[in-house]
């Protein structure tokens, strides 16, 4: 963490100073506003936390209940996810609170005695080592309260406006503010009241029942698959083996997706209640706690369940639904104007619990919109930017629905309909990528080159999430992970991987860094406010291939000391070498003749170039900034 390049702090340096909207921030909702999200569920509070961080815009977030949540239903973190709160300050911390899946159990009937269950085979959760962090559960409510204190702490100090209840929208077109919202006020001392905002854009994160959806006429579509399951997180006593082990248990009588919880003692059980009659209308849902916990110690024989205290339960039928689009823009109007509405997260796709992905691609729905909604409202970007958030996101909710269909669906099936007695682990450990949240690709678009320098970093296919791996950073020797400096601000990273000359000798990266702090064509210059630090838009590192003793910092070019701050001090953190141990160019596939690695504000590679490539470096960048 680096601070104290604005003058000396010796209080909490997650506390940002207040500035912009965030000095005498009103307590009582605007009339107008930059943004306005609706629901403070995760699409809807990590796309708060990151416009948080931009002091000249107003954004509010708006949720109906009066407080913040107590339980909630989501527990499942995946590595992807954790990356992400890496880069919002708070990992370390949610990371030593939850609990942590290394391995999964399957769980299948005796052969000799099928009406008894045996432990089968066990799973590495990351067989192959596909992220340094972990695969975390922890109570939806505890992320939501992360990203409420990284808003709190902002330089706009934003906080949830409860008590706020949508009531429908309409898109004008008319002004500053061509969104103008209804919100009702069910309860508080205005129940009954009514406000109206005008909002220059709207993103409804208001879940699987949205009315931003249906304002804007995006309809639902897909199919349900007539499979009821109890859910049930509970205390309990038991001869269970594995109580604190995640577990896939099939019986005669139906299965369990077994999921322990933080602190020790609480676990989830999805507990199979098994086909559901198409004119059910529903009833299902009354099945009580008493028998789902009943069918519980069914499927579990011959151990046994006493529940001692019962958290929250409730009753779900597997549907697979997804928008037609992500924004509000008509198929019949793309391309003639922008989006003003959005939805993310269940607004936008529901499926079943039990691949652990809902809360997770919500939250990467709201990261990958949240930054460009920042680009734009600061005149970075043109308008044009924000219709890359549904090409982009509809495609991963797409892919979602089908892995959680063919997931769910092996869960649901009886040990004998299975091909394979192994199919359901085989199936777990083949597809680990795509759960842990790293299968996402986005295709070639504004914000995303052609692969055509591909081969010189395999490592980081373009379109990928940025892919950390050990460096030492020179300055003060520490090993550091490469990828956990990309921190949730806006700013894109260029690194820069050194030829194999040392600092001070001729070489392709010291011209293509004398490029990019001279050249009038140098993105720096061209697109970097000239009353701004100079690394406030663009961050700038590079990485050498000799090991750090070898190497003398002070003869590294000023492009990778950049002076900020009002007393314009060396920030002397932007300077890596490889480690020879387990060398980054080795592990992502590098060319030792350098490259230029680019990724964007939400940790997605964007460009992969050569060092000499420095007018393809200004041509990407052109249409993605206005100035």
């Amino acid at each position: 963490m680096q601070f104290h390049h604005h003058g000396y702090v010796s209080t909490d340096p997650r506390i940002q100073p207040a500035a912009g909207v965030g000095i005498d921030r009103p307590d009582e909702l605007p009339a107008e506003v930059d943004v306005l999200i609706v629901g403070t569920g995760p699409a809807g509070m990590i796309t708060a936390a990151q416009l948080s961080q931009f002091p000249g815009i107003t954004t509010r977030i708006v949720e109906r209940r009066g407080g913040r949540l107590a339980i909630g239903q989501a527990d499942g973190i995946q590595a992807r996810s954790v990356e992400t709160f890496q880069a919002f300050g708070f990992a370390e911390r949610i990371i030593a609170e939850a609990y942590r899946i290394t391995e999964m159990a399957f769980w299948k009937p005796d052969p000799s005695d099928p009406s008894r269950i045996v432990r089968h085979a066990r799973a590495d959760d990351d067989p192959t080592g596909i992220s340094e962090f972990p695969h975390l559960i922890v109570n939806q409510a505890r992320v939501l309260d992360y990203f409420a204190e990284v808003m709190a702490n902002s330089p706009t100090r934003m906080k949830p406006d409860y008590g706020y209840e949508f009531r429908g929208l309409e898109v004008t077109g008319d002004g500053d503010y061509p969104v103008t919202v209804t919100l009702g006020q069910p309860a508080g001392d205005s129940e009954g009241g009514e406000r109206v905002v005008r909002a220059k854009y709207v993103v409804g994160a208001d879940g699987a029942r949205s009315g931003v959806r249906q304002a804007i006429g995006c309809t639902m579509a897909g199919d349900q698959a007539f499979h009821a399951w109890g859910v049930m997180d509970v205390l309990a006593v038991t001869d269970f083996p594995d109580i604190r082990t995640k577990c896939a248990i099939q019986s005669e009588v139906g299965s369990i997706l077994h999921i322990p919880r933080e602190g020790g003692y609480l676990f989830r059980m999805y507990v199979d209640l098994g086909e559901v009659a198409a004119d059910n209308k529903g009833a299902i849902r009354n099945t009580t706690i008493e028998e789902i916990i009943a069918k519980a110690n069914d499927i579990l024989h011959p151990y046994t369940l006493d529940v001692k205290n019962v958290a929250w339960h409730s009753v779900y039928e597997v549907a697979h639904r997804l928008t037609d689009r992500f924004d509000d823009v008509l198929p019949e109007d793309l391309g003639t104007r922008t989006p003003r509405v959005f939805i993310t997260g269940d607004a936008c796709h529901t499926h079943s619990a039990k691949a652990g992905q809902g809360m997770n691609v919500s939250m990467q729905d709201g990261f990958n919109l949240g930054w460009k909604l920042a680009h734009v409202l600061e005149g970075r970007s043109p308008e044009s930017l924000l219709s890359t958030y549904s090409a982009e996101r509809h495609v991963v909710a797409q892919n979602l629905i089908d892995f959680d269909k063919e997931w769910s669906s092996l869960m649901a099936r009886k040990p004998e309909e299975l091909k394979d007695p192994a199919e359901l682990e085989t199936f777990y450990t083949s597809t680990a990528e795509f759960p842990a949240g790293f299968m996402t690709q986005y295709s070639p678009s504004m914000l995303i080159a052609e692969a055509t320098h591909g081969a010189l970093a395999t490592g980081y296919p373009i379109g990928k999430r940025f892919k950390s791996a050990p460096v030492v950073r020179v300055s003060d020797t520490n090993p550091v992970e490469l990828g956990h400096h990309h921190r949730a601000d806006g700013r894109w990273r260029v690194y820069a991987f050194a030829d194999s000359a040392a600092p001070g000798e001729a070489s392709a990266v010291a011209e293509w860094a004398e490029w990019l702090r001279t050249s009038p064509e140098s993105p720096l210059i061209v697109h970097t406010p000239k009353d701004a630090d100079i690394d406030s838009v663009f961050d700038v590192k590079v990485v050498y291939q000799q090991d750090h003793t070898g190497l003398d910092i002070g003869r590294v070019p000023e492009t990778f000391l950049p002076r900020v701050g009002p007393f314009e001090l060396i920030d002397y953190e932007k300077v890596y070498s490889a480690i020879p141990a387990r060398n980054i160019f080795e592990l992502r596939g590098i060319d030792r003749g350098g490259a230029v690695v680019v990724v964007r504000p939400d940790q997605y590679v964007a460009n992969v170039l050569p060092l000499t490539a420095t007018d393809e470096l200004a041509a990407f960048f052109r249409p993605i900034f206005t100035a």
